[in-house]
């Protein structure tokens, strides 16, 4: 396959648990003429032995030094031969159409630069938690987002691979390196959501992002400082790595999954006895996160006044 009309671009790190389920998926695609570049990046676990046991000559392995998904993904579009980028994650499923309607999309739309899609969201085993659909669709909407609002699911956008390359990802924007890319590329084109999910995402404590609602406040000043100015120098980088390290440990990064899986079940999905099961587990890996029982006594509630609390909790830090 000389000249792929697109590279499905896959970085990955330690995924032994879901990389086979991502690869397949893709591989049944009902599209077909595209290159699947998956950037291994240091994987110490399984990974690779996983990722060679395909035998499809649209895969193609890029290995690495563990250097973080920045990295990863600016080293995949140095080797990407298609026009067209379909970003997508490791622990994360298509659906069988994905790429056909995302193409499709493109080719009809030849002014987008960057689309998007819904997504259904999924846990750690596979089950069904809610969907969610974009509610900004149009370039117009989009353009007019408070800058601290993302735009996209990255694992579900398809983008021009000329124009994202002359910009790539901020190495320093640890866990934020799409969001900033999105804001940095306005004006180049137009930008747009397919409100259909194209994919399913899957919560997990392994994923590499903690629920941003755990992080500290000076997460949150760096972070909204780089989003407003559209950049992020080293020096705040290196400190955005040391609170993520900092609190990084598998007991928060479960007891956050639990958290959000919580949130969900009672915002999204309205179960609040699943949503108390979940926040149970969250208080027991971590005592002292008042949000968590504040949470906790919120899933009591009648389901209007619930609704009518959401938009007050959800923004707050």
């Amino acid at each position: 396959m000389d000249e792929p009309k697109i590279t499905v671009m896959m970085p990955c790190f330690n995924a032994e648990y879901f990389i086979s389920d991502a690869i397949q998926s893709v591989l049944v695609q009902s599209f077909r003429d595209f290159e699947f570049l998956i950037i291994n990046d240091g994987s110490t676990d399984r990974t690779r032995e996983l990722i060679k046991s395909f035998k499809d000559e649209r895969i193609v392995v890029i290995d690495q030094k563990n250097q973080g998904v920045a990295v990863a993904l600016n080293n995949g579009l140095k080797h990407a031969r298609a026009p067209y980028i379909a970003r997508f994650d490791a622990d994360d499923i298509c659906f069988a159409n994905r790429l056909e309607k995302q193409y499709r999309f493109m080719i009809s739309n030849p002014d987008c630069i960057i689309a998007g899609s819904g997504a259904d969201y999924i846990d750690n085993s596979g089950n069904y938690i809610f969907t969610h659909l974009p509610q900004f669709t149009t370039h117009d909407e989009i353009q007019q987002l408070h800058y601290n609002l993302c735009p996209f699911i990255h694992a579900s956008v398809i983008y021009k691979k000329d124009l994202i390359s002359r910009i790539g990802y901020n190495k320093n924007a640890h866990s934020f390196e799409d969001h900033l890319l999105w804001l940095q590329a306005k004006g180049m084109g137009k930008m747009y959501n397919m409100r259909e999910p194209l994919i399913s995402v899957r919560l997990n404590p392994g994923s590499l992002t903690m629920d941003e609602r755990k992080r500290s406040k000076e997460f949150h000043r760096i972070k909204n400082k780089a989003l407003l100015e559209k950049n992020i120098n080293s020096e705040d980088g290196d400190r955005l790595m040391a609170i993520i390290s900092n609190q990084n440990s598998s007991k928060n990064k479960e007891g956050a999954y639990y958290s959000l899986l919580a949130k969900k079940f009672l915002w999204n999905n309205y179960d609040p006895l699943k949503a108390r099961t979940n926040m149970k587990k969250a208080i027991t890996l971590n005592a002292f996160d008042i949000k968590d029982y504040l949470l906790l006594f919120i899933s009591y509630l009648p389901k209007n006044v619930i609704y009518n609390l959401y938009s007050i909790f959800d923004s707050a830090k």
